[in-house]
């Protein structure tokens, strides 16, 4: 009677303990986030002034007037990481930021799959706390690249699987990025969704230009974040996705972008859906648009 009490006892122990154990295991599996300053000392290119961060839609955050600029970082279990990390631009016209809708709901996913993200709260260019506004959300994202690399060895990151992502005026901000880089924070591949182009009149989105501008910039200026005239051959890799009913960021963006990448010989992937508009983000709503991750993640592999 002893042993077979001791036996059962041992039993239902081990069974807690096997219990307990799973559930710690998973506790450390799952993907954690904390969020890192860009600049540890002095933000460059700033003024003094009474700005403040605001917050619209806490549920679905929309990020304006960002004096502080951060990377929020996401990373996946060690079990499937796959040493890719991608900085993800938020878009908003650079006027705001759609922080999780096209940043931290991306990064999240991105997770899912292995891949480490950092989802880049960027300066906007205003008037009020920059000293000279284009510079900014530029400045931001090169920083964001050599952070990311630097401090990408401690979380299992390959430095040479780093690349930048964007949506909309977030896609001009990674092809900028893209084109304008110093070699310590060239991106390693680009992944442009919906993404402003140019700032040409014909068809730029003019809130995205006026912006980041001005209401009259110079044909310098203009050319200058005209990406599909920045590109070069050693710009990365591409993935472009658009709709062909956009009307807020016309396709033409993508294509000029498309033919300047295949014109310099660089490696583009591009899917065009006929519908979907945009802003879709996820595409969850938007029935076969939600296939796009599909593809960006087979993409992602053969790269």
């Amino acid at each position: 009677m002893t042993d077979f009490l001791t036996n059962n006892y041992f039993k239902t122990n081990m069974r807690f303990f096997v219990v307990f154990l799973f559930f710690t295991n998973i506790s450390f599996a799952v993907a954690q986030n904390h969020i890192i300053s860009l600049w540890e000392d002095q933000v460059p290119n700033v003024k003094r002034s009474s700005l403040q961060e605001q917050i619209k839609k806490p549920t679905a955050r929309v990020i304006s007037k960002v004096v502080n600029p951060t990377l929020e970082v996401y990373l996946p279990s060690s079990i499937i990481n796959s040493g890719a990390m991608v900085m993800i631009c938020p878009g908003g016209g650079y006027g705001s930021l759609a922080y999780d809708k096209e940043g931290t709901d991306i990064a999240k996913w991105l997770n899912g799959h292995g891949i480490a993200a950092a989802v880049l709260k960027y300066r906007l260019p205003e008037d009020q706390s920059n000293d000279i506004p284009h510079l900014s959300p530029l400045m931001d994202a090169k920083r964001g690249i050599e952070l990311l690399r630097s401090k990408g060895v401690h979380w299992g990151i390959d430095s040479n699987k780093v690349g930048i992502m964007g949506f909309s005026a977030g896609g001009h901000l990674a092809a900028t990025l893209g084109t304008h880089f110093e070699e310590v924070n060239r991106p390693d591949f680009m992944i442009l969704i919906y993404p402003v182009v140019t700032m040409k009149n014909d068809y730029t989105h003019a809130g995205s230009r006026n912006n980041l501008l001005g209401e009259d910039p110079s044909k310098e200026l203009v050319d200058h974040y005209s990406n599909e005239l920045q590109i070069g051959a050693n710009t990365p890799t591409t993935f472009i996705l658009h709709c062909e009913d956009d009307v807020v960021v016309p396709v033409e963006n993508s294509l000029q972008l498309y033919r300047a990448l295949k014109e310099k010989g660089v490696k583009v992937e591009m899917h065009l859906y006929p519908e979907g508009g945009h802003g879709f983000a996820m595409g969850l709503q938007k029935g076969r648009l939600a296939t796009w991750r599909s593809l960006l993640l087979e993409w992602l592999k053969s790269i």
